[in-house]
């Protein structure tokens, strides 16, 4: 960890669960400085996910035990289903009353932050949770994470976890009840980009550029426009208008977009996004 870097974390920090969202948290940390790579303690039950800590020079283990040990903040990054089996598995290696009061952070999606409260301090007494829907462009400090308070979290909890995340991209508080319908945006919203950037590439490929080519500067046009959003503040409405010259090429691609029903598709994946974390939500 870099000495005078203002986003230094000056905690352990442990990840119960080593997959992809896992991976881009502990990645955007340590490629910011944020925390050192030894800093980081990850467990998983098998090593499947577990050998690309080990190279960046985290600590991992098998035991969810070892996580809640060595760690002040354990960010809970199992499948939802999963949860119980990893909290059980932490009670039969941690000794008895003699671990309490962490901050634990769930990334689960659509589990509401009381019942994984209740859940973890079942393991862990006095402890604190925060509910975060984070995204995987955290990984390049280009994330969007939003983050809502457990029962007895503290300010400090919420600091800290801000703190962390913000390493990340931007983060910020919503209430809970938009946590689902919010984190199907910035949580999902990824993946409709990312389908939105090939399409624009397979588009231009079938025209004659070459592939790689394509991919590039479709993946280029869309981080462009991102920014001239977020730069502005100019509402994308006004911004499109203003590539959009009378009888010219761009409205000509608008029209068909607007016939072919994207704007409409785009707003259904949100909706059904949310709609699945929400179902996710009651079953845990």
């Amino acid at each position: 960890m870099a000495d005078g870097n203002e986003k230094a974390i000056a905690c352990n920090i442990g990840f119960i669960g080593a997959g992809n969202m896992a991976w881009a948290i502990g990645e955007g940390l340590v490629k910011t400085g944020a925390v050192s790579s030894t800093q980081i303690i990850v467990s998983a039950p098998t090593d499947n996910n577990l050998g690309r800590w080990r190279q960046l020079g985290s600590k991992t283990s098998f035991e969810n035990g070892d996580v809640i040990k060595n760690s002040d903040v354990i960010i809970l990054a199992t499948k939802p289903n999963k949860l119980d089996e990893a909290l059980n598995d932490a009670i039969r290696t941690l000794p008895p009353n003699e671990v309490h009061s962490k901050v634990f952070v769930s990334i689960l999606a659509g589990v509401k932050v009381d019942g994984v409260h209740s859940k973890v301090n079942a393991v862990v007494p006095k402890s604190r949770v925060v509910r975060v829907v984070p995204n995987t462009p955290v990984a390049v400090g280009a994330g969007a994470s939003i983050y809502c308070r457990g029962p007895t979290a503290t300010t400090e909890d919420l600091n800290l976890v801000k703190k962390i995340f913000s390493c990340g991209g931007i983060c910020e508080e919503v209430p809970e009840n938009l946590m689902d319908s919010a984190g199907a945006l910035c949580g999902c919203g990824p993946a409709f980009i990312y389908i939105m950037i090939e399409a624009l590439a397979d588009g231009a490929v079938k025209m004659g550029v070459p592939r790689a080519m394509a991919t590039k500067f479709a993946a280029q046009t869309v981080k462009g426009a991102s920014m001239m959003v977020l730069e502005t503040g100019k509402h994308p409405g006004l911004l499109k208008d203003e590539v959009c010259s009378p009888g010219g090429t761009t409205i000509t691609g608008v029209h068909a977009m607007e016939r072919l029903g994207v704007r409409s598709a785009l707003m259904d994946a949100i909706e059904a996004a949310a709609k699945r974390s929400i179902e996710l939500g009651n079953k845990y």
